[in-house]
């Protein structure tokens, strides 16, 4: 069945070519149905003024507004001559600048006491918000003007502010959609009649109308609340019939032997497993246990124990006659996890090899800068099923790697993967492997279920005997300069003690591309000071630190441009002790492990996002000696970024910060490149806001997938899901 004719109508023959060539280039619309789902991002009520106190930087604005003064000033000797306007809404003024020939109609039109819509892009000059040459839409009603007619026949008293860009203003697109709107009648409603009717939702059509042309503020409500429910419920639907489909799949069962490689493992740990990670591992073992693919998300705060726990399951699966693969995202961390299963597996670990246990298997690395013989050897392993477990980069993917018998893939911090890479591995094996993702950024329960929603999800949220706590502070450079001077002496504390320390920059420093543009414009606030310098630099920190406050300690550097070896024999002299302090990049952020470093001194905290900064922040207090991190900024008090590293100083739970990184930054970003087609879905759901809808609609989407697969009685919603599932999306959820 095809969609709705009226709603697949290209926008060139409804709107003209030069309107929806512009429509397509910046907007990304081109169809009837995409306009009439480019929804308002607000309303203005007639008689009410946008509040001007509250306007974003350089970005397109449209606000309402009353002319307070206007007034011709010239320049250049009398030669040039421009027209400032003052507009007010109550809350604050905003300027408006008219240059040259263009003010003749604005200064005739916006008399002080005249109300109207403007548009443009709101910038700072001489410490002052202004927009340069707005558009504008007169509102008064007793204007003869043709565009107050065109604003007296919008619906009601309720304006909708669409989002726009300076080619397209606001009330030109709701122009537009005046012209679409009659199409939305036609809408094929994708929810099913009974949970609408039971939801007590507006049809489709309805909603749509209501929420261009909103009567009441009820409308507004009623139409989000169902066009919320929208998308909701088809990602949902998408999500539970890959879950569907996934139990349709026949894997091996794998059932570790009773006195085989995980027995002697777990009799030669000197720790008990903590109960978080025994309950985990029961899930892991029953899912591993059936013969459908198991797909789980193991979340873990950094230092949780997930290593151990995935290394149990690897075992596990040896034990069953399979291979296992752990894939990591770069090679120190692909090195760091095979050294440290090799130290914690033992004898276990040199099957074939003298001194090797009976029940050992062996485990090798594969990464892209080994030398040939190596990776002959590790591919040999492989193929002959001499080593049951292998760690790697992406190279595992590549098509000269095979295996005997791969029975578990474990992806290392999930989002750093495309969906091809898992793809690939999976398909190594003779039948689809198990799979385990793992990440130590926490996600709130409401992304997982809407980005992750194919994968059953296991939370390790206690923290191994024998962790300390890490204790954070911010360190205002310039406001308290002695509280930098003592930061540097805590860290020399530190090492007295016979500890390490890490000290993380935002950048290099050695590349061209990074100078400051010569005869950049000044800035004006602190703030505008702090953002505008450039990042601090590891190559320049360290030496100014290995001069001045740390002189006489070791200070070395790491960062992501060195060879692989240099990086390696970096990392080997810090954790064997021989290294004092560590000038890094975020390089250090996964998996570095060096339980004798205490201390962590983050340069330019605030450049950071809110979850980076808790990853970095695990790396210290691995051992039994308390961590301390220190988060170094210039930002001034008042500034978001200092409330932002108020807010990482204050928790260590990292669900609650990844809850507030969402509310700050809002979904897109959270949801990551990778998982760009859900980002382009979610027009109006808030994925924080509207955890009940979320959960509601999961539920309501297994009922209809449980009852109808295929949905051979859903037309509308085939439709729907079809749209939604456009390529780029289909990718995004192929994620397992």
């Amino acid at each position: 069945m095809d969609l709705v004719p009226a709603l697949e109508e290209p926008l060139k023959k409804v709107l003209g070519p030069a309107t929806a060539k512009v429509m397509a280039e910046h907007l990304g619309l081109h169809t009837v149905g995409d306009l009439i789902h480019h929804y308002p991002r607000r309303y203005a009520e007639r008689g009410e003024l946008t509040r001007l106190a509250d306007l974003p930087l350089d970005e397109h604005v449209t606000v309402v507004a009353q002319v307070a003064t206007a007034r011709i000033l010239k320049f250049n000797g009398g030669r040039g001559q421009r027209l400032e306007v003052t507009i007010t809404d109550g809350s604050g003024q905003l300027q408006l600048v008219f240059f040259g020939r263009g003010i003749h109609k604005p200064h005739k039109d916006l008399l002080p006491g005249t109300r109207a819509m403007f548009a443009g892009k709101a910038s700072v000059f001489n410490r002052k918000m202004q927009l340069a040459h707005p558009a504008y839409q007169l509102l008064n009603a007793d204007s003869s003007d043709e565009a107050a007619e065109a604003v007296g026949s919008w619906a009601g008293a309720l304006l909708p502010i669409y989002p726009a860009t300076a080619k397209l203003e606001s009330w030109k697109i709701a122009k537009a959609v005046d012209l679409v709107l009659p199409s939305a009648r036609e809408a094929e409603d994708p929810l099913p009649e009974s949970l609408r009717e039971g939801r007590g939702l507006v049809p489709l059509p309805e909603a749509l109308l209501k929420i261009h042309r909103p009567q009441t503020k009820d409308d507004i409500a009623d139409a989000r609340d169902r066009l919320k429910w929208d998308e909701a419920f088809v990602l949902q639907v998408a999500l539970a019939r890959r879950r569907f489909a996934e139990t349709q799949l026949t894997a091996v069962a794998r059932v570790p032997k009773p006195d085989g490689l995980l027995t002697a493992f777990d009799a030669k740990l000197p720790f008990t497993l903590t109960d978080g990670q025994q309950k985990v591992s029961k899930e892991i073992f029953d899912d591993l246990a059936t013969e459908h693919p198991m797909h789980r998300l193991l979340q873990g705060e950094v230092g949780s124990g997930k290593t151990m726990v995935a290394l149990r399951a690897m075992l596990a699966v040896v034990d069953a006659g399979g291979q296992a693969a752990m894939l990591a995202p770069t090679e120190v961390l692909a090195q760091q996890h095979h050294r440290s299963i090799t130290e914690m597996m033992g004898e276990l670990a040199e099957g074939g090899m003298l001194g090797g246990s009976e029940h050992a298997t062996k485990v090798v690395l594969l990464t892209g800068s080994m030398g040939t013989a190596a990776r002959r050897q590790a591919l040999l392993d492989l193929a002959t099923a001499e080593a049951g477990i292998v760690i790697g980069t992406h190279a595992l993917i590549e098509d000269k790697v095979l295996f005997d018998d791969l029975g578990l893939v474990v992806v290392d911090e999930q989002h750093r993967f495309g969906v091809e890479q898992r793809d690939a591995l999976r398909s190594k094996g003779k039948q689809p492997p198990h799979l385990l993702v793992m990440t130590a950024t926490p996600i709130p329960r409401t992304v997982a279920m809407t980005v992750f929603g194919d994968l059953e999800t296991s939370v390790l949220d206690q923290l191994p005997a024998g962790r300390s706590p890490i204790a954070s502070h911010v360190v205002p450079a310039a406001d308290k300069p002695h509280f930098l001077a003592r930061a540097w002496e805590r860290v020399r504390e530190e090492v007295g003690n016979g500890h390490q320390a890490y000290v993380v920059c935002p950048r290099i420093g050695d590349d061209e591309d990074e100078k400051p543009k010569k005869g950049a414009a000044k800035k004006q606030s602190a703030e505008d000071e702090a953002e505008k310098r450039p990042p601090l630099a590891v190559l320049d920190v360290a030496e100014e630190l290995a001069r001045g406050p740390l002189q006489g300690l070791k200070v070395e550097v790491l960062h992501g441009r060195m060879q692989p070896d240099d990086k390696d024999a970096v990392m080997r002299r810090f954790a064997a002790g021989e290294t004092d302090v560590l000038v890094a990049t975020t390089v250090i952020e996964v998996g570095v492990n060096v339980p004798n470093a205490t201390a962590m001194v983050i340069m330019d905290a605030d450049r950071f996002g809110v979850s980076q900064l808790h990853q970095l922040r695990g790396r210290v207090g691995r051992g039994s000696a308390a961590g301390l991190c220190l988060l170094v900024t210039e930002m001034p008090e008042a500034a978001p970024a200092r409330t932002r590293l108020g807010a990482v100083a204050s928790t260590l739970d990292g669900f609650e910060l990844s809850r507030i990184d969402l509310e700050q930054r809002r979904e897109g970003d959270v949801l990551g490149q990778a998982q760009s087609g859900v980002r382009s879905s979610l027009r109006m759901l808030a994925v924080i806001e509207d955890e009940e809808i979320i959960a509601a609609a999961r539920e309501e989407a297994m009922k209809v997938v449980t009852a109808d697969p295929e949905l051979d009685h859903l037309p509308a919603l085939r439709i729907a899901l079809d749209a939604l599932l456009d390529e780029e999306r289909e990718q995004y959820l192929d994620k397992g």
